[in-house]
């Protein structure tokens, strides 16, 4: 008898591939009425699973790969502990790669991650716009951008960082600071474009009365942070800026030390509200404010949609899921100026 596929136990049971899929891979997640007439087409047909065309589809070891801009940064840590989560209920295992920023590098681990039959991808891109990412997807490698908005070919999930902007500028205005800086990495990061344009609209709504400086550096580091804050230590105490709103934590962390280095208080001679809210900022020598992101929730739901798409790709309709940012202040921007 000929060799039966699954498209043949489609038809037969009136079903998607992708349904059929599920009832071979994820049960519990069909009806029992719809596995019931699955399982009659399959002994009908006498249809036998290929275990090694199912590897060769899904990935050898049901592996998904992250790749992350920065894996020293604790908020990669936390997506990654969520998408893990998810991942080891449905007998998956999560590779993380580490792009660190460069594009050249990013491109080589997706080239690796592709040549090894991954199921899927999961990406914080290093820049804006990557047409090779969209060229994944349609070789067959499903991708979601994780904390970067996409345009419709990709799923995605992300935090309103244009909001996130927005709420730490009116917070550094509301308390009384009219020259702020923002202390942001490359602008080809839309995390911190978008984090600038709305620190931007907060400042444009104060009609002139509040100045915007902005400082960038390479990397979105402890050291860049410190660097930066050498800078502004170094200014004359009238052309400092009162308060600084960082695309990370990190960053603010760097800054914050620098500060404590030349003899500067915070808040006192410098307000400081960081981005992610990570562990360490609530436990900084002085506590860090922060736009808080929820961070193990972002790779719960990227993996989530992922394995949405490859349990059924034809009726799968990219989503793109946004969550709303919540401002944690603390001790770095609590005084409030005269």
């Amino acid at each position: 008898m000929a060799t039966r596929n699954i498209k043949e136990v489609a038809q037969l049971a009136r079903v998607s591939v992708g349904t059929v899929s599920n009832v071979l891979n994820r049960p519990e997640i069909v009806s029992p009425a719809t596995r019931e007439r699955v399982f009659e087409a399959i002994k009908k047909l006498g249809f036998v699973r290929n275990e090694v065309a199912r590897h060769l589809r899904v990935g050898r070891s049901r592996t998904v790969g992250l790749v992350v801009l920065d894996v020293s940064n604790p908020f990669f840590v936390d997506v990654a502990q969520g998408a893990e989560a998810v991942a080891d209920g449905h007998d998956t295992m999560v590779v993380l790669c580490n792009s660190a920023g460069d594009p050249g590098r990013e491109r080589r681990h997706l080239d690796q991650l592709e040549q090894q039959r991954v199921m899927g991808i999961l990406i914080t891109p290093v820049e804006m716009e990557s047409p090779y990412l969209e060229e994944l997807a349609a070789r067959g490698t499903p991708v979601v951008l994780v904390d970067s908005p996409a345009t419709g070919l990709q799923c995605s999930v992300a935090v309103d960082d244009r909001l996130g902007g927005q709420i730490a500028g009116a917070h550094l205005i509301e308390r009384g600071h009219r020259r702020i800086m923002f202390v942001g990495g490359p602008p080809s990061i839309k995390q911190v474009a978008d984090r600038h344009a709305g620190v931007t609209s907060a400042v444009a709504a104060a009609d002139g009365a509040v100045e915007l400086l902005t400082r960038s550096a390479p990397a979105l580091t402890v050291a860049e942070g410190r660097a930066i804050g050498e800078h502004v230590a170094g200014l004359p105490a009238e052309e400092r800026p009162t308060a600084a709103f960082c695309a990370n934590d990190m960053m603010a962390l760097g800054l914050l030390q620098a500060m404590a280095t030349h003899g500067l208080r915070v808040p006192d001679d410098l307000a400081i509200i960081g981005y992610d809210d990570i562990d360490f900022a609530a436990a900084a020598a002085v506590p860090l404010s922060s736009i808080r992101q929820p961070r193990e929730l972002l790779g719960r739901t990227a993996i989530d949609l992922l394995l949405e798409e490859v349990a059924e790709p034809e009726e799968h309709r990219h989503r793109q899921v946004i969550f709303q940012p919540d401002l944690v202040v603390r001790e770095s921007s609590a005084l409030r100026r005269a």
